[in-house]
């Protein structure tokens, strides 16, 4: 937790109400989300019991099950998951635009459009994991055949929670996470995955602080938990009872009490997860409110760049996710969630006031004013030419970044990106920072105008995201046998008399 967080989190205990940490939103809303509420069976890994999907708030569809653990009604209910979650994938499959040839690369095409889940919390994404998972590997595995629904829906769940793990991702957002990122309340950050909780500090009832309606959120009668877990005093009270009614009603064939013993069941469920549903649509009305970053489309762009691949993955008929990464691939996916990290962290704090202050306290970036300046000075490249090497000297109370070899921007002035030349520390406790610009600064016949601050401005540097490039990983065939999976042991043979040692 930064020094900056941890005040917020006073201010808020104290003011009773949640503080603003971003003044930006950082990520992509879609006008037409899926929001869905999951509840599973205590006890079973991926038993369900209820959904509540959709894309309008006033019409969701309920999706539930008498059995849990009956494998063929829960075949049955990823079959109907299935006919809601992949016909609002596939109308964003079916839009593409065709995108502008750059130098070196040809044309292709992308997604217009990428499809939104909204959950409630990480729990959630964690339960969509293992329901991926469990579904993927399920029907044929020739080539060429058509994928059986409920296998597609799996592949597409394992993508869905795959993306999440990206920082800036926004195809599957948990809101507990969304809102804790804009909001701080004055509880933890474990009591920050209640949602309505969460919800209670940001939006208290009137005449009620956010301690006092987030106390009131821990009554499972009016607030149940957000899934997939529910509450034990449901579950035995109600849910229970219920689905041992409905199990001895077809057991004794009296068709006529297990459907009213269904409908029963359905209607508890409806109410555990009405209140969830609900909160959500509140909360994505909260994160319309706030204006979006303007990197915020860039990374929406990365996600529809995803999103292709995968659907056109899944058209040529390739195979569903492995349970267990190549090396390769993992090592080319941990190098992927660290580049998406750091791009993530420096875009926020370009994009975002909070972000760079909250940096400045931590060190990771420094402000102060421009006392002199170089625009015309020049320099000879490694190749002997005269290139632009504009410099300047900023005077700063801030203590400067540690790295010298880091690419630096202003968010003022995002197109010349800076490198620090020297560090000078007077004795009135400032410093004194040369720094020299690297790109964007033009030519010696055509300099940028606005590439070097004018004296007197006040300028505030920190990371550049596109120093992070993604590394170069060998292909399998070219990957050493120490670095892949085990290879089997070449068969035995018998021992040919002439090779044998002559000693």
């Amino acid at each position: 937790m930064s020094t900056l967080l941890a005040l917020a989190r006073i201010r808020a205990a104290r003011q009773g109400r949640a503080e603003p940490l971003r003044q930006v939103r950082h990520y992509h809303l879609v006008d037409e989300p899926l929001v869905l509420v999951t509840a599973a069976m205590a006890g079973e890994a991926a038993a369900p019991l209820a959904c509540m999907v959709g894309t309008d708030r006033h019409r969701p569809v309920l999706l539930t099950v008498s059995q849990p653990r009956n494998r063929d009604q829960q075949q049955a209910f990823y079959a109907q998951l299935a006919a809601v979650v992949l016909p609002y994938i596939r109308r964003r499959e079916n839009a593409l635009q065709q995108l502008p040839t750059h130098t070196g690369k040809a044309a292709r095409q992308r997604c217009a459009d990428a499809p939104q889940l909204i959950v409630a919390n990480r729990a959630t994404v964690e339960h969509l994991r293992l329901v991926g998972r469990s579904l993927r590997f399920q029907g044929s595995r020739e080539p060429g055949t058509t994928q059986a629904p409920v296998a597609l829906l799996g592949r597409w769940l394992t993508f869905f929670t795959e993306q999440a793990d990206y920082p800036g991702s926004c195809l599957l957002l948990p809101m507990t996470r969304q809102l804790a990122a804009h909001w701080a309340s004055g509880q933890s950050a474990l009591e920050d995955e209640s949602l309505a909780a969460l919800l209670a500090w940001i939006e208290p009832p009137s005449g009620l602080s956010g301690a006092e309606a987030a106390l009131r959120t821990e009554n499972p009668v009016e607030f149940p938990p957000a899934g997939p877990a529910t509450d034990p005093t449901f579950d035995l009270v109600e849910l229970e009872p219920r689905m041992r009614a409905h199990r001895h009603a077809l057991a004794a064939g009296d068709h006529t009490s297990a459907n009213r013993s269904a409908a029963k069941l359905e209607r508890a469920l409806d109410a555990q997860l009405r209140p969830t549903w609900n909160q959500l649509w509140s909360a994505l009305a909260l994160l319309r409110a706030i204006p979006p970053a303007a990197r915020c489309a860039r990374r929406w762009d990365d996600d529809r760049d995803q999103f292709t691949r995968h659907s056109l993955h899944l058209m040529h008929g390739g195979p569903p996710q492995p349970v267990h990464d190549h090396p390769v691939e993992a090592a080319r996916r941990l190098a992927a969630l660290e580049r998406a990290s750091h791009m993530f962290e420096d875009e926020q704090a370009l994009d975002d006031p909070f972000v760079l202050a909250e940096r400045r306290a931590a060190g990771a970036a420094f402000a102060g004013i421009v006392i002199s300046r170089e625009p015309d000075r020049q320099a000879r490249s490694p190749k002997g030419r005269r290139v632009l090497r504009p410099r300047f000297t900023v005077r700063t109370d801030d203590p400067p970044p540690l790295t010298r070899d880091q690419d630096l921007l202003n968010p003022h002035r995002p197109r010349a990106t800076a490198r620090i030349h020297q560090i000078t520390h007077e004795q009135s406790g400032t410093h004194l920072i040369i720094m020299e610009i690297t790109s964007g600064m033009g030519t010696p016949s055509r300099p940028a105008a606005d590439a070097v601050p004018e004296l007197g401005e006040r300028v505030c540097y920190t990371a550049s995201p596109s120093q992070w490039a993604q590394p170069e990983f060998p292909s399998r065939d070219q990957t050493p046998w120490t670095h892949s999976h085990p290879v089997p042991p070449a068969p035995a043979r018998d021992l040919d008399p002439h090779d044998a040692d002559p000693a």
